[in-house]
C-alpha cells in the first residue's frame, strides 16, 4: 500500500498538470533545443561520474539513506537538492516509495538555456518545477540491469523513452553516466541532461 504522503502527492501533482503548467512551459526557453557539443560532453562525463561515485551511498547494496538524503549529501546534486526543496518534494523522496530517480547533475542544470533555472526556481513557477522534477521519477525500484528499450510512465504522467544499446542507457536525450546508486527507498541513476515532459 502507498503511504498517505504518496497518495497526497499524487493528488497534488494531478492538480498541477493543467492549463497553468502548460502555459508556463510555453513561456520558458526551449530546453529541448539546447545543443551541446560531443567534445564538451565527453570531457565532463568522466569527471562527473567520478564525483558521483564518491557520493555516500553510491556503493552497491541497500543503503540506509533515502534518495533525498543521498542527493543532499552529494557534491554533484546541489542544484537538484535546492530544486526539490523549492518544489516541496524533499519529503516525498524521503518517504517509503520505492522510486527510481533519473537525477541530473549540477552540470546538467547549468547547461540549461540562460535564465531557465532561475525562472523554474521562482515561487510563481512552482507548479512547473514540480512537473519537471516528477518527470525524472518513476514508480518502483528499477535497477539498470532490468532496463530495456521501452517507454516508462513517469510520476508526472507522461512517458520517458528509455533506450538500451550495448550497455549504454539513454533517457530521452540524456545519457545515464552512473547507475544503481541504491537508497533505502529506491535507486538513483545519474543523467547528464535535464529532461522535460513533451509539451501538450
Amino acid at each position: 500500500m502507498k503511504s498517505k504522503i504518496w497518495n497526497g502527492f499524487n493528488k497534488k501533482v494531478a492538480l498541477f498538470l493543467g492549463v497553468a503548467g502548460t502555459s508556463l512551459l510555453m513561456g520558458l526557453p526551449v530546453v529541448a533545443g539546447v545543443e551541446t557539443t560531443a567534445d564538451t560532453m565527453t570531457d565532463s562525463k568522466e569527471a562527473i561520474a567520478e564525483s558521483v561515485t564518491e557520493t555516500p551511498g553510491s556503493t552497491m547494496g541497500m543503503n540506509e539513506q533515502t534518495i533525498a538524503e543521498i542527493a543532499a549529501s552529494s557534491e554533484s546534486f546541489k542544484t537538484l537538492t535546492t530544486a526539490l526543496e523549492v518544489a516541496g518534494l524533499t519529503e516525498t523522496l524521503s518517504s517509503e516509495g520505492p522510486f527510481t530517480v533519473f537525477a541530473p547533475t549540477d552540470e546538467a542544470f547549468a547547461a540549461l538555456p540562460e535564465g531557465t533555472l532561475e525562472q523554474l526556481l521562482q515561487p510563481e513557477n512552482r507548479a512547473l518545477l514540480v512537473q519537471v522534477l516528477t518527470y525524472h521519477v518513476v514508480e518502483g525500484s528499477v535497477m539498470s540491469g532490468d532496463l530495456t528499450t521501452t517507454e516508462v510512465p513517469s510520476i508526472e504522467g507522461r512517458s520517458i523513452n528509455v533506450t538500451v544499446d550495448e550497455g549504454s542507457v539513454m533517457v530521452n536525450s540524456a545519457t545515464v553516466i552512473k547507475a544503481d546508486i541504491e537508497a533505502s527507498n529506491g535507486v538513483i541513476h545519474v543523467i547528464d541532461q535535464v529532461i522535460l515532459p513533451p509539451q501538450m
